[in-house]
């Protein structure tokens, strides 16, 4: 071997590939050459918040009530609101799969760090146009290319996007008070650099109903980098106890004091008799009924058939016997 370079000859290579070929030097002889390996990449960021998405999920469903309620006060239409799973995935992922032009809304959400954006698409801003003054709803899918939003459909946004700030501030008030601070409007989202292409952001999305069979999406799109300083506070608000908690023990005990009092009306069926309407107005008394008694009678609670008994006697009262609870599928 040189000691100039510190490496192996041609020679010295050529009898190590022969060696090891015709077996004379053993291989695999390395330390823990019996563990299996892993492939990962230090250049591609963990896609988990490392709290859990479902924390997200809350602030998203109390989203939805208020920005029902304050479209609802604005364009006098009951909107439908239904929320889509949270993703967590690459900027540049997100941005391929949009096509402007779009109201493309660059936020920020203090004391988060970064800019978030809030992105809707034309049909909601037209159909919410229309409600506005006093139509049903209706609009177009999408703009032509090129075509820019007029002053009016740029007021119509900017007053969702004020029912939108409002109901985010109050969907975010139990985790962390936020104040939402409307930054730029763009109708190309490659104009809305909120992350890098390779940055992950969290896109929450709402599939909004403001019209007659007019549907649109309304994104809220989080970096990944602004939610991750607050992990710790999102994880505590998911936490679920498991059943030792001091708290957990008072709510139980609160919901027992408060239902074990709760009135329920009991009723035991014998048989059941089926009959014509003929039949039933002919009857009079004295008149005998033959039916066939099954094995159990039904109890019934609520008109819910709850248990299977044996009808009797205790002392002077009649009474059943609880054979056997039933099915809730019964």
């Amino acid at each position: 071997m040189a000691e100039s370079d510190n490496l192996l000859s041609p020679e010295e290579l050529d009898a190590l590939t022969a060696g090891l070929e015709d077996g004379s030097i053993e291989a695999d002889t390395g330390l823990n050459h019996d563990i299996s390996v892993m492939r990962h990449d230090l250049t591609n960021e963990d896609s988990s918040l490392g709290v859990n998405v479902g924390a997200v999920d809350m602030i998203n469903e109390r989203f939805i009530r208020q920005f029902r309620l304050g479209l609802l006060e604005v364009l006098r239409t009951t909107p439908k609101v239904n929320m889509a799973n949270v993703q967590i995935m690459k900027f540049g992922e997100y941005l391929k799969d949009l096509s402007a032009p779009l109201s493309v809304n660059t936020i920020r959400l203090n004391p988060l760090r970064g800019y978030s954006m809030a992105v809707i698409e034309p049909s909601i801003v037209f159909a919410a146009l229309d409600n506005f003054f006093g139509g049903f709803g209706r609009g177009f899918d999408k703009l032509p290319p090129g075509r820019l939003f007029t002053p009016t459909e740029s007021s119509i946004i900017k007053i969702m996007l004020d029912v939108l700030f409002g109901s985010l501030q109050e969907a975010w008030a139990p985790i962390l008070p936020i104040k939402c601070e409307h930054v730029s409007s763009e109708i190309n989202p490659q104009f809305a650099q909120i992350a890098d292409e390779n940055d992950l952001v969290v896109v929450s999305r709402f599939v909004a109903d403001l019209g007659r069979d007019v549907s649109g999406n309304i994104d809220l799109v989080y970096p990944y980098n602004s939610l991750k300083p607050i992990r710790d506070l999102l994880r505590s608000r998911v936490q679920t106890g498991d059943g030792d908690d001091v708290s957990d023990k008072e709510w139980s005990a609160e919901l027992q004091s408060a239902a074990v009092d709760a009135e329920l009306e009991v009723s035991v069926e014998l048989a059941q008799i089926e009959t014509t309407l003929r039949n039933f107005e002919a009857m009079c008394e004295g008149d005998i009924i033959p039916l066939t008694k099954g094995e159990h009678a039904r109890i019934y609670v609520n008109g819910v058939p709850v248990f299977d008994a044996d009808v009797g006697a205790n002392g002077a009262q009649m009474a059943v016997r609880i054979i056997k609870p039933l099915s809730p599928l019964k």
